[in-house]
């Protein structure tokens, strides 16, 4: 192509994948390399984002940002959320909740730690110790459990109070992630989808429901339908599936007049504003309130009594406050960001037992989020869920924690991701000891 600048004078425009052919005295070695680097530049924003994804950590670094970060905007929200329910519990004591929250964190991340680099058969040896004891937990909740909140799903183990049904997530997604890597050459028949996973689910599923823990019930049951769906489970399946579950649903709402008060006002939480709508409609007003980027951190009003549990189920609604819709949505982006990376790892691996598991723990932890914000917002009834990571809680932080780390481990050990910090400690290696024959030669 030939251009005229304004002196005049006519000069020649090439494009650099065709240099070889217009300027056959340049050496064509240099020619290839210099038309190679421009084939392989990104030339928009979609293409560096392409090309940032496409690197071999891309999925160990977003698992292990978007983690911290939740973890840092939980704490922070604890504080907040906790300081006047804290203040007034605790003899005046601000900030008793959140050192109780932190000390949580200091026990969940040598935990996390430790899965991220526990060898894969290591943790399918503790798939079914782990998913037995879960079961006993459960029991003994449903049988001596402590009642919370109208939900019998506490233990009381000495002075420390836990939530057997939180551990049980995490059990029950090892266990089934075993056993379906196991059939994975038997996974064409139905039977062997079914059996055990389906009836081991159940039994779990309803030692939960005997505690009244209607929500967590109902964070099973999806785990269950979506470890059915990427194993594959025929169509017809989930349509009884779906029908045992609503029925399930009506009896149990049906038969309890508090489940009933909240499903019946969830819709328009105003029509029973002092009864059943208080928490949902206070949690409008606080997200209504927050506006763009909120009223910000610790500036919330609904935490000063009108707002119930405002620092465990009900969280969002004070983050919606102080940090505004800004604030909403990265939380909801970071969750996402998980499920893209757990995903990207579950859509590379040869490993079975990587896929199912990665896969489960995405469904329980983005599944968990979508009902608690849901609450939130009045477009599902209030059923006591936590936000993970950001909710106050051990019995639900430790778990989390640890799923986590299952995942950073799992991408950890991508092919290209451990040959890449392979070579990363390679070259500090070779750094450190050129760094030492220099001081020494000194």
């Amino acid at each position: 192509m030939t251009t005229v600048h304004p002196e005049g004078t006519r000069t020649r425009r090439f494009d650099l994948p065709g240099l070889t052919r217009f300027v056959p005295k340049v050496r064509p070695r240099l020619a290839r390399a210099v038309a190679t680097d421009a084939d392989l530049r990104p030339r928009s924003w979609f293409g560096s984002l392409r090309a940032a994804l496409d690197r071999p950590l891309t999925s160990y670094y977003l698992l292990l940002g978007a983690s911290a970060l939740l973890l840092t905007i939980g704490l922070i929200m604890v504080l907040s959320a906790s300081s006047v329910y804290s203040y007034k519990v605790n003899d005046g004591d601000s900030y008793a909740v959140v050192r109780r929250q932190l000390s949580w964190v200091v026990i969940g991340l040598p935990l996390a730690w430790i899965a991220s680099r526990l060898p894969h058969r290591w943790i399918r040896r503790l798939a079914y110790p782990g998913f037995s004891i879960s079961l006993v937990l459960l029991l003994l909740t449903a049988k001596f459990g402590v009642e919370r909140n109208g939900n019998q799903n506490w233990l009381g183990v000495g002075p420390l109070v836990i939530q057997p049904s939180e551990i049980a997530k995490l059990a029950l997604v090892v266990w089934a992630a075993h056993i379906y890597a196991n059939k994975e050459r038997r996974l064409y028949n139905t039977n062997e989808i079914i059996v055990p996973v389906v009836p081991g689910m159940v039994l779990a599923t309803g030692l939960v429901v005997l505690g009244n823990d209607l929500g967590t019930a109902l964070v099973l049951i999806a785990l269950l339908l979506g470890l059915l769906w990427v194993v594959g489970a025929p169509r017809r399946f989930f349509a009884i599936m779906f029908s045992v579950v609503a029925v399930g649903l009506l009896v149990l709402v049906g038969t309890n007049a508090e489940r009933l008060g909240r499903v019946t006002n969830f819709v328009d939480p105003f029509n029973d504003y002092n009864d059943a709508g208080w928490q949902p409609a206070h949690g409008l007003y606080a997200l209504s309130t927050g506006g763009l980027f909120g009223q910000g951190i610790g500036a919330s009003q609904q935490k000063w009594g009108d707002l119930p549990a405002a620092h465990t189920d009900f969280i969002f609604a004070v983050l919606g406050e102080e940090l505004g819709l800004a604030g909403t949505l990265l939380v909801i982006g970071l969750f996402l960001t998980i499920a893209f990376a757990a995903l990207r790892v579950a859509r590379r691996t040869a490993d079975p037992f990587v896929r199912y598991a990665s896969f489960g723990i995405v469904v329980w932890l983005v599944g968990q989020m979508i009902i608690n914000v849901g609450m939130v917002l009045a477009l599902l009834p209030v059923i006591g869920i936590p936000l993970p990571l950001i909710s106050y809680g051990g019995s639900a932080l430790l778990p989390s924690l640890m799923a986590l780390g299952l995942l950073v481990g799992f991408a950890r050990r991508e092919p290209e991701a451990a040959l890449a910090l392979a070579q990363r400690r390679k070259r500090r290696s070779a750094g450190l000891s050129a760094h030492q024959r220099a001081g020494r030669s000194r």
